[in-house]
C-alpha cells in the first residue's frame, strides 16, 4: 500500500483550505491505487480459499463467514464513522465476486 507522503516529517499537516484541487486530486488517485492493490490481494487470498476448499471438498458459500466479515465490516466503518451501508455493501460486492470466481473455477 502507497504511504500517504504530501508532507514531510518537519511539515505540519495541511488543512484542506491550504491544498489545491490537484493535490487533493492526486491523493484521492493514491488512495484510489491502494484500494484496487487491497482489493486484487484481497482476492488473491479468496482465491486460495477456494481451491482449500475444492481440495477439502467443501462448499463455496459459507454463510457464517460471511455473516462474520460483514459484521466486521461494520464495526469498521463505525471505528472509521464511514456510513456503515455503505461499507457492507462494497463488502457484499467484494463477496458476491468473490463467490462467482470461485464458482467458475469449480
Amino acid at each position: 500500500m502507497t504511504e500517504h507522503t504530501d508532507t514531510t516529517d518537519d511539515e505540519p499537516d495541511r488543512t484542506a483550505d491550504e491544498m489545491s484541487l490537484d493535490e487533493l486530486r492526486q491523493e484521492i488517485q493514491e488512495i484510489d491505487q491502494d484500494i484496487v492493490e487491497l482489493i486484487a490481494r484481497r482476492t488473491y487470498v479468496a482465491d486460495t480459499i477456494a481451491q482449500v476448499k475444492d481440495a477439502q471438498g467443501l462448499p463455496t458459500t459459507d454463510e457464517e463467514q460471511e455473516a462474520r466479515v460483514m459484521e466486521r465490516a461494520g464495526e469498521n466503518a463505525d471505528q472509521f464513522d464511514v456510513d456503515a451501508n455503505l461499507v457492507k455493501a462494497i463488502f457484499r460486492l467484494l463477496i458476491e465476486l468473490n463467490k462467482v470466481e470461485q464458482r467458475e473455477s469449480r
